[in-house]
């Protein structure tokens, strides 16, 4: 039986390797084939960090902290200062976060992890961000691979919440929306506690293996912050304007709220780098599964029965509300912000995994001949909704990319003609 899972698992390890390859480095880096503003920028930032000592937060290109920067940095010195190099960090995030998103789909006991794993890939609103040079993929690696962390620390062994708090705090350093993902081990270890799964002597020693790596890796930025408050995020945050009436900022949440809900279902971002303007960010396949996966999740948690299903449905309910609160958090104008919400993704495809479970748990026929059934129509339900994402990304798509990324030239002619203005 053990070999048979092993055997399962290197299997589902092999499909993932070779689609994950085909999906994100198909036609890389030439679609998109122009460079957007902002990456141009990145490049002048991480190209900055050259001979100049640790420094965690650069105020180019609007302000960043500058962790993704170095691995930019580093891959232009080893392929050159080229399209490819500066877009390769991303790309191999995506790749990596598919891996772990596949473990992490495994240790939810679903039937069809490598399915899951595979319409989580195939989403063009996650593949989308892989081929560029945005910072999306590497803060959804970060917190993933700290969520296996999390989860096997509280199944396995306290000492691997080290492994949590460390890659949170890589997270922390990360792009911006990845400064509030800790409080999802918080809340975790809370919660385990509270439903008595660890004893109060077990949370204290929880709680100091995942703060004390977590505090460490996180204090140079965070200790920059305190000095010198992110204007980037203090121009975003309309919370904070005092111009602002208390009604116009409850009237400016709301819109945020019913437009985030209809990013899902109805209109999705409008900026052509994230998105093919006004599509909905799931097709209607993925969507009417995320609808009712959330829906079957909180009557899960609505449960005084303390399961692993609840456990889990608990996390993604809150893992989605931490990814959703800086595009809550922000003015309205900016949303739907398919970017700033990248995060979402474990949870989305959480329920709809759930929602797959779900259907098959409720069908009447024997287990066997359930078992028989399932699989080809999830087989067919996985082609066509990756069909339809990826037709919809090089038919429709890349058709506005050629706006989107407006920098018509190649990155090592933009930045030797700046050398050279320099040096003159």
């Amino acid at each position: 039986m053990v070999e048979k899972t092993g055997q399962r698992q290197f299997f589902d390890l092999f499909i993932i390797f070779i689609f994950s390859l085909l999906v994100i480095f198909f036609r890389f880096p030439l679609v998109p084939k122009n460079l957007a503003f902002d990456e141009v920028e990145f490049a002048r930032l991480a190209l900055s960090l050259e001979n100049q000592p640790y420094t965690p937060y650069s105020s180019l290109a609007t302000g960043h902290s500058t962790l993704y920067f170095y691995l930019i940095f580093f891959s232009i010195k080893i392929f050159g200062i080229n399209n490819f190099a500066l877009r390769l960090p991303s790309a191999i995030s995506g790749v990596v976060a598919v891996f772990v998103f596949y473990f992490l789909v495994r240790k939810t006991k679903f039937k069809f992890p490598l399915i899951v794993t595979l319409l989580f890939l195939t989403s063009r609103w996650f593949f989308n961000f892989s081929r560029f040079a945005f910072e999306a993929s590497f803060l959804l690696m970060l917190e993933l691979i700290s969520l296996n962390f999390l989860l096997k620390g509280i199944a396995e062994g306290l000492i691997y919440l080290a492994g949590a708090g460390f890659f949170s705090g890589l997270a922390f350093n990360s792009y911006t929306p990845g400064r509030i993902f800790f409080l999802l081990p918080l809340f975790v270890l809370l919660y385990q506690k509270k439903a008595k799964k660890l004893s109060g002597r077990a949370f204290s020693l929880g709680l100091l293996l995942f703060l004390l790596p977590f505090l460490i890796t996180s204090a140079p930025l965070a200790s920059y912050l305190l000095e010198h408050p992110d204007e980037r995020v203090n121009q975003l945050f309309f919370w904070k304007n005092e111009e602002l009436t208390l009604q116009e900022k409850i009237t400016d949440t709301i819109t945020n709220v019913k437009s985030l809900f209809l990013m899902f279902f109805w209109q999705g971002d409008l900026n052509g780098r994230h998105n093919y303007p006004g599509k909905p960010a799931l097709n209607p396949f993925l969507a009417i599964l995320f609808f009712f996966g959330v829906i079957i999740a909180l009557r899960i948690v609505k449960k005084r029965r303390e399961t692993d299903k609840k456990l889990f449905s608990l996390i993604f309910l809150v893992y989605l509300f931490l990814s959703l609160f800086p595009s809550l958090a922000v003015y309205s104008w900016e949303n739907p912000n398919m970017l700033r919400t990248y995060t979402a993704l474990p949870s989305v495809f959480f329920f709809i995994g759930l929602s797959l479970e779900t259907i098959l748990e409720k069908l009447k026929n024997p287990k066997e001949i359930t078992l028989k059934a399932a699989y080809p129509t999830i087989i067919l339900f996985l082609i066509l909704s990756s069909f339809y994402e990826i037709r919809t990304y090089y038919k429709y798509q890349i058709i506005v990319f050629n706006d989107a990324f407006d920098v018509r030239e190649p990155l090592e002619k933009i930045m030797t003609r700046e050398k050279n203005n320099e040096d003159q």
